[in-house]
């Protein structure tokens, strides 16, 4: 006999919101707020329509959005959580500061939120 793991998410769940603010020689500075969403296989991730944030410079934005999911998707691949991901996840509030942001922030942020949301589901 086999038991299948559990698929992630296995209901909506909203409003997943990270600060993560470091402060020494090297600052860190992510805030996102993030949806997960059941899918029908694997991970897919997307900004909500619309969404502003205001850093400068803009062209580093799309980066610092493709680390979040990157850390979305490394937290829940991790083989501890014995789920199986079919999740659409998307980013509806962002926040970045020219002192702290980068992608390496946000891709703790991103780690962070999904370690938020399977703790719900716990």
């Amino acid at each position: 006999m086999t038991s299948e793991s559990p698929r992630f998410p296995p209901y909506p769940i909203r409003g997943v919101r990270v600060l993560h603010q470091k402060q020494n020689c090297a600052p860190q500075f992510a805030e996102i707020e993030v949806d997960f969403e059941p899918a029908a296989e694997g991970f897919v991730f997307q900004t909500a329509p619309g969404l502003t944030v205001e850093y400068e410079p803009a062209e580093d934005l799309p980066l610092f959005f493709a680390a979040v999911a990157a850390g979305i998707q490394e937290q829940l691949s991790l083989p501890e959580h014995g789920i199986v991901t079919a999740t659409r996840v998307v980013l509806r509030r962002a926040r970045a500061d020219a002192f702290g942001s980068h992608e390496l922030a946000f891709k703790i942020a991103g780690y962070l939120a999904a370690r938020k949301a399977l703790e719900r589901i716990g």
